[in-house]
């Protein structure tokens, strides 16, 4: 009796040696990579491609040819956003590139389209970058790199006093992988951290990385004690706008704002004035309401704002993680056996 045999699809760009590799791992695959089909990468790990990227009409016939006959996904076809679902029939599995797809999933109805369809996400994948990126924003703060870098511009030699990080209090809003991994380099210099999360209450503080833990209906009681608040949660109807002016003005002056989840977590328009009228000290900005950022933002002039172009979590070893992560998925696939980072339509993450 023949075994059934899955078509998997690379829908994004992957370097040749990671293909070779999901290849290997069993022989009931049957990999498809067209990288001539496919959106050129504008950086190491774009997974969106470039948008000049045009198919003839003879190699879009091709590609829909492709999609038609995939069983599997790795990563869904950015050239194919919201018609995707009426383009794949056959398709059981999607594993994105990315962690933060639950508010695109349902917005594009993805799992109402697909109802046999399982998502599986990059969760935990960035973690390490953005930890660091993290922790480089708020060494940007205690030790005055503007400063630093305004005085060196004009060769001036002039000492100060800056701060160091031991017993401040860092309240973190997303205690997921990355929130736990930024948690325990923020512990590694002494800090004191307050975990703040959705699912508090299906969580044991004793097993995190963090000194105290809110449920994020207590988040006012959280920020008055506050030095560095970074937000790394998913984008949900119950965290949009989660930081308004309220929640700013609840900050002590001089605290920083951190965010590296997703730019709707943030009242932007409240930000910028907390920022304008001196509460706060900066923001470090990963993410933002609409990207790319608008040229007309008061942000990009802001001495105290550092503007990261949705870059914190892009590595040159991104790949290689998303690739281990496919290959463990994609025998637990073979093996019946349950998915690691399956999307919870539901929840959005």
């Amino acid at each position: 009796m023949t075994e059934e045999k899955y078509n998997i699809l690379i829908t994004s760009y992957l370097e040749s040696e990671y293909v070779a590799e999901i290849e290997a791992v069993d022989q009931l695959i049957n990999v498809v990579y067209r990288p001539d089909l496919i959106p050129p990468p504008r950086y190491i790990a774009d997974h969106n491609g470039s948008p000049l990227f045009k198919r003839s009409e003879e190699q879009e016939k091709e590609w829909q040819s492709l999609l038609e006959r995939a069983d599997i996904l790795f990563d869904f076809d950015h050239t194919h956003r919201f018609d995707l679902p009426e383009l794949i029939p056959n398709v059981r599995w999607i594993q994105f590139t990315s962690s933060g797809v639950g508010a695109f999933v349902h917005n594009a109805e993805y799992d109402k389209r697909l109802p046999n369809t399982v998502f599986t996400t990059a969760s935990g994948i960035h973690a390490q970058p953005l930890a660091e990126f993290v922790m480089m924003c708020i060494l940007m703060f205690t030790n005055k790199l503007w400063r630093i870098q305004k005085y060196q511009e004009k060769k001036k030699w002039e000492r100060f006093t800056g701060t160091d990080l031991e017993d401040s209090t860092l309240t973190l809003v997303g205690v997921g992988r990355v929130g736990r991994k930024i948690a325990q380099f923020a512990k590694t210099f002494g800090m004191k951290v307050i975990g703040v999360d959705i699912e508090a209450d299906n969580m044991n503080v004793n097993e995190l990385p963090v000194d105290e833990l809110y449920h994020v209906n207590d988040l006012l009681e959280v920020l008055p004690k506050t030095q560095f608040l970074v937000l790394i949660a998913p984008h949900t109807p119950q965290t949009e706008n989660m930081i308004g002016k309220d929640q700013l003005q609840a900050l002590p002056k001089d605290a920083v704002v951190i965010n590296v989840g997703r730019g709707s977590l943030i009242v932007e328009d409240e930000l910028i004035k907390a920022l304008e009228n001196g509460h706060l000290a900066g923001a470090g900005l990963d993410v933002f309401a609409k990207e790319p950022l608008h040229k007309n933002s008061p942000l990009w002039d802001m001495p105290n704002v550092l503007i990261s172009p949705h870059s914190g979590s892009t590595s040159d070893k991104e790949n290689r993680r998303i690739t281990d992560l496919f290959i463990e998925n994609i025998k637990r696939f073979l093996s019946k056996d349950v998915l690691l980072n399956v999307l919870d339509t539901k929840k959005m993450y």
